[in-house]
């Protein structure tokens, strides 16, 4: 098999950088987090996903210091919002220039948390609420420091909404979750036709 080889740091020599649609597709971090004056901010997140099971901590990467670290570095808490497919459209009207309110602009409905200050999304199927445990500015190979923050966070409370507990089991397809491609505009959702089970061996 042929491949076609390139070193990131001399170009990939394609129509479009690769990186994102190889690593793909990618759980959104829909982001929502309160400033220290109360200023409500919610944000996507195209690097995001679950690190650790016991606790459950899960992460983002920030390209650029913005309102969202700024606000959970101050508060040390920050909610993650599932994005289902009903919600695609509103998730992308809140990838917006800092100072806007994503809420108002996205037409979205806030609900109360029970052990953080920001608000979830309401008609969003899961939620965690999340404490900020590390905020790590990520770098180079040679230690050089990069425009890119990551942050962790262990999930202290869950709401999932009723209907996709089938038999007390979530169902990962009913929600319809989108995941984040590469490109410019490229996302998937999951269905329950895309589904296989593998026994892991003995």
């Amino acid at each position: 098999m042929s491949t076609h080889f390139y070193r990131p740091a001399e170009g990939h020599r394609l129509p479009h950088d690769p990186f994102n649609s190889i690593v793909g597709p990618r759980p959104i971090g829909w982001i929502s987090t309160v400033a220290a004056d109360g200023a409500r901010n919610l944000a996507p997140y195209s690097f995001f996903n679950a690190f650790n099971y016991t606790p459950p901590i899960v992460g983002f990467s920030s390209i650029g210091h913005k309102d969202s670290v700024r606000n959970l570095e101050a508060s040390g808490e920050f909610v993650w919002n599932l994005v289902s497919r009903d919600l695609a459209v509103a998730m992308n009207e809140t990838s917006t220039a800092e100072g806007v309110d994503e809420w108002e602009r996205a037409g979205l409905e806030a609900a109360q948390c029970v052990d953080v200050a920001p608000q979830r999304v309401a008609a969003s199927p899961v939620a965690f609420e999340c404490k900020v445990t590390q905020v790590v500015r990520l770098q180079t190979k040679e230690g050089d420091e990069v425009d890119a923050w990551l942050t962790l966070g262990e999930v202290v409370g869950v709401h999932i909404a009723e209907q996709f507990l089938v038999d007390g089991v979530y169902d990962t397809a009913l929600a319809r979750p989108v995941l984040r491609a590469g490109g410019p505009s490229a996302y998937f959702s999951i269905t329950a036709e895309d589904r296989f089970d593998l026994r892991r061996p003995r």
